[in-house]
This record gives C-alpha cells, sequence and structure tokens, in this order.
C-alpha cells in the first residue's frame, strides 16, 4: 500500500499526518481552523486520498504556522508514499468549475519543487461562527502558504489558476477539488509504464 506517516514538532505547531494515496476520499484530520478542514475535506473527497491525524498551532499568533506547516508536512506525505514515482502518471490537470468561478490547476511530480499561484484572493478573512459560538475566521493569504509548503517537500510543480469568479471561498474551494482532481491523476498507477520511472532521466530528481 502507498502509505506514509509524518511528524513534525516545532515550537510552533505539532502536526500528525498519515496519508493513504489508494484511499476512498476520507478525512479525519482535528484542526482548530473550520474553513481549513472543509478544504481538507474537499481535497480528500476528490483526490479519493484518505487523511486521518491531528493538526496544532499557536493560533493565538496567526494562522500562517499552522496552514503552511500543515502543508509542508502533507507534502512530506506524498513523497514518502510515492517514493521513487516509479510507474505514475507523474502529471495531471484539471478545469474545474465552482459556480460562478472557474479554476485550473496542472501538476508535475517531476522532482523540482515551484508554485504560481494566481488564485485571484481579495485577502479579506473569511468569517464564520466557531464550535464555541464565537466569531472565527480564515486567512485567506494563508491559501498560497499551504501550497507553497505543500510544493517544497513533495517536490512537485504546482500551477494554480482562478480564470474568473467573485467568491474567495468559491476561488478557494475550486482550486483545492482541482488540485485534488489533478493530483490523483498525477499520481495513479499506469499500467502501461510496467513500473518504469516516468523520466528520460531514469530518476525523479
Amino acid at each position: 500500500m502507498r502509505t506514509a506517516t509524518i511528524e513534525r514538532n516545532t515550537k510552533e505547531t505539532q502536526i500528525s499526518l498519515t496519508l493513504n494515496l489508494d484511499g476512498t476520499g476520507v478525512c479525519s484530520v482535528e484542526n482548530p481552523i473550520g474553513f481549513f478542514g472543509h478544504m481538507l475535506n474537499s481535497f480528500c473527497k476528490h483526490g479519493l486520498f484518505d487523511l486521518s491525524g491531528t493538526l496544532k498551532g499557536d493560533l493565538e499568533v496567526d494562522q500562517h504556522h499552522l496552514i503552511e506547516d500543515t502543508g509542508i508536512a502533507l507534502g512530506l506525505c506524498f513523497a514518502k508514499a510515492l517514493g521513487n514515482c516509479a510507474g505514475i502518471f507523474r502529471s495531471g490537470s484539471c478545469l474545474y468549475p465552482m459556480d460562478e468561478s472557474l479554476c485550473r490547476t496542472a501538476v508535475d511530480f517531476g522532482g523540482r519543487p515551484f508554485l504560481v499561484c494566481n488564485a485571484e484572493l481579495t485577502g479579506i478573512p473569511l468569517v464564520s461562527i466557531g464550535q464555541n459560538g464565537k466569531e472565527a475566521s480564515f486567512q485567506t493569504d494563508c491559501f498560497e502558504d499551504f501550497w507553497q509548503g505543500f510544493v517544497s517537500t513533495a517536490r512537485c510543480n504546482l500551477h494554480l489558476d482562478t480564470l474568473r469568479g467573485r467568491s474567495d471561498h468559491h476561488k478557494m474551494e475550486g482550486l483545492f477539488k482541482a488540485a485534488a482532481r489533478a493530483i490523483r491523476d498525477a499520481v495513479e498507477i499506469d499500467i502501461r509504464r510496467n513500473g518504469t520511472i516516468p523520466s528520460t532521466k531514469g530518476i525523479i530528481c
């Protein structure tokens, strides 16, 4: 099975994640940020990845540390589960509509980290009501931080583009779903490749 468990403990965050690339789309991650949990659920559901674990961090400072470090830990899970990338398709893309928003992603697990993020977000936090009945929010500027952390350790290049849209919620959710579909296609086993490494170099580096 293509699975991986990663623990990342720093003075700012304590993160434990277990990933199954060949799952059924189940996300059971304990997470204190409501909208971020919604995005992780969408990512798993549309990528058919199983993800479990706990996320804790210094939210009294900022959401940035926890969200970026979660991206780093998730990227490490993908890198560990994929190993030398033998037999996979390696690249994938998706055009995903989310109501008035249209989102496009493309990914290549070619060993060279790079992120292009044109999410076209307003930067205004999304406001909601937390489980304690008090006002909560999601810092939309952390969206790019998550994906930057992810590509740095998953060793992939990822392009995220909002082609059009009005709602920041729809733009981010559409991009998470599109990324999940693109990544799912990229990490799927290509039976025609017969277990070989998908690179003319003979190695993913």
